[in-house]
C-alpha cells in the first residue's frame, strides 16, 4: 500500500497569523484536503503559538470526529509537560516527538536516541499508556534505530530536509535517498513502521515512495501550502496522492 497523506497546517496557520483575522481557516482548508483524499491532518502548536494555535486543536479534533472518521489527527511537538498535557486534551491518532528548540522556525534535525534514551522512554511510556501511537523525529543514521526501538515507539519520522533541500543537485538527492533508505530498511528489521517529512513535494515523493515501499506515512507542509496557491488545495491533494502511488 503507498504511504498515507498527512496535511501538515502550519504554514496555512502562518499566514492567517499574519492578521487579526480568521482567514485563511485552517478547519476550513483541513475540510477540503480531507475531502479531497487526505489520510489525515498534522499540526506542530509550538509554545509561542506562532504557527498552529491551542485553539485550533478541539476544532480539528472535532472535524476529524463528526465528518471524516477514518482520518487520522496527527499532533507533533517537543514534549515539555505543556505540550503532553495539550495532547491528551486533544486525543490525536499519532503524537511525534521532535527535538525542537522553542527558538526552531522549523525542524531540523533528529533525535540522538542513544544520549536521550533515558529522557524519551519514559515520554514513549506515558503516551502509549494514553493509547496514542509514538512516533519519533530521526535522522538518517541506521546505527542509532536499536536505540530508537528501546524506546517503545511506534514509528520513526525520517527528517527528509537534506533530500528535499538537494531539488537542484540530482546526485547529492541520489546519495540522501541511499541513507533514507538504509535507515528505513533498519527501522523495519527493528520492528519498527517509517514515517517521512519535511520539504517533500510533488517532483520529489515519486524517488522516495520508491526507495522506501514500505512508508507508512508522509507529513508534507509547506510543500503542499505552495502548490495550493497554485492548484487549489483539493487539486494540490490530488497531485500528491498521484506522487505517494495511489
Amino acid at each position: 500500500m503507498p504511504a498515507k497523506l498527512s496535511v501538515n497546517l502550519n504554514a496555512i496557520a502562518m499566514l492567517r497569523n499574519r492578521r487579526d483575522l480568521p482567514w485563511p481557516s485552517v478547519t476550513g482548508l483541513g475540510r477540503i484536503a480531507l475531502a479531497a483524499g487526505a489520510h489525515g491532518l498534522t499540526v506542530h502548536p509550538r509554545p509561542d503559538q506562532r504557527h498552529t494555535r491551542h485553539s485550533d486543536l478541539p476544532e480539528l479534533r472535532a472535524l476529524i470526529d463528526d465528518e471524516f472518521p477514518a482520518a487520522e489527527f496527527n499532533i507533533e511537538g517537543y514534549p515539555t509537560e505543556d505540550f503532553l498535557s495539550l495532547v491528551e486534551a486533544n486525543q490525536p491518532n499519532q503524537v511525534t516527538l521532535v527535538p525542537d528548540d522553542p527558538a526552531q522556525p522549523t525542524s531540523d534535525h533528529g533525535w540522538d536516541f542513544t544520549a536521550q534514551a533515558s529522557f524519551l522512554t519514559p515520554i514513549v511510556r506515558r503516551l502509549k499508556k494514553g493509547g496514542f501511537r509514538v512516533s519519533l523525529f530521526s535522522d538518517p543514521d541506521a546505527e542509532d534505530i536499536t536505540a530508537a526501538r528501546d524506546t517503545g515507539a511506534d514509528r520513526i519520522e525520517l527528517y527528509t530536509g537534506p533530500y528535499g533541500a538537494f531539488h537542484d543537485d540530482p546526485d547529492a538527492a541520489k546519495r540522501e535517498l541511499d541513507r533514507l533508505q538504509k535507515t528505513a530498511d533498519a527501522a523495519q528489521a527493528a520492528g519498527l513502521a517509517v514515517n517521512a517529512g519535511h520539504d517533500l513535494t510533488v517532483a520529489n515523493l515519486p524517488a522516495l515512495a520508491e526507495r522506501i515501499p514500505h512508508l507508512a506515512e508522509v507529513s508534507i507542509g509547506h510543500g503542499l501550502t505552495a502548490d495550493a496557491l497554485e492548484y487549489g488545495m483539493a487539486g494540490t491533494i490530488g497531485r500528491f496522492l498521484k506522487a505517494c502511488g495511489w
